[in-house]
């Protein structure tokens, strides 16, 4: 059964910023299907990501809106001064390494035009999701940190619009789609999930609600919006 405030992302996504026509740019867009879905709701979207393998997926399925792919850094974006409505950081920021973080939120600045938007999804060290892959990466204290940076971007040219959570529904078709996913995202997972299968079978049964499609795995997501000032 949907769990309580559960939402799919792009709904989210569409009630909280201005999307259609928009001059987009999503920070850490790995494969590319959070892109996918902000072009869908009609934006003009850049996914841009450090990783050439994350990138070649992305680059592989068919594009919902003419999106585009670029390899770079968050903390020296690809991108001129003021030419961005709207940055995402969508699940990425805490991918961002700490000592970098204040400076990936400075070039979305950047990179924003006066009074763009800054939207960023984290995900909460908390809820099924978190504990079923948190022997692989206990990722507790970065997302933490993340939380830190985007309060301290609130007095470096940002101004807070809003902060809100939901449920987002994870979904996974067994155990080993799960397993081969995440190893296709980080290769050194691979000797982990070796070393710890029993473990994270068992996991993944306990945490996992199994229905008929599959594997499902409530992940709180917290949101904060903020905007670039005139």
């Amino acid at each position: 059964m949907p769990k309580d405030n559960e939402r799919n992302h792009q709904d989210v996504m569409a009630e909280l910023v201005p999307l259609n026509g928009a001059q987009v740019l999503d920070i850490g867009c790995g494969n590319g299907r959070i892109t996918r879905l902000i072009a869908a709701l009609g934006a003009h979207v850049i996914g841009i990501d450090p990783g050439p393998s994350q990138l070649a997926k992305a680059k592989e399925l068919a594009p919902a809106n003419g999106e585009r792919y670029i390899m770079g850094v968050a903390e020296d974006l690809p991108a001129a001064d003021a030419s961005a409505d709207v940055a995402f950081f969508f699940n990425s920021l805490h991918h961002v390494p700490v000592p970098a973080m204040d400076a990936a939120l400075d070039e979305a600045h950047r990179a924003l035009k006066p009074e763009g938007w800054l939207f960023i999804a984290e995900p909460l060290a908390e809820g099924p999701q978190f504990l079923m892959q948190q022997p692989l990466s206990d990722e507790t204290a970065i997302r933490a940190e993340a939380y830190a940076a985007i309060g301290r971007a609130k007095t470096r040219g940002f101004v807070e619009v809003s902060e809100s959570r939901y449920t987002a529904d994870g979904k996974h078709t067994d155990y080993e789609s799960f397993r081969d996913g995440s190893i296709s995202i980080s290769p050194a997972r691979a000797a982990l999930f070796a070393e710890r299968d029993a473990e994270m079978r068992a996991r993944f049964e306990r945490y996992g609600e199994k229905r008929a499609d599959g594997w499902h795995f409530a992940s709180p997501i917290r949101v904060n919006i903020l905007r670039k000032r005139a």
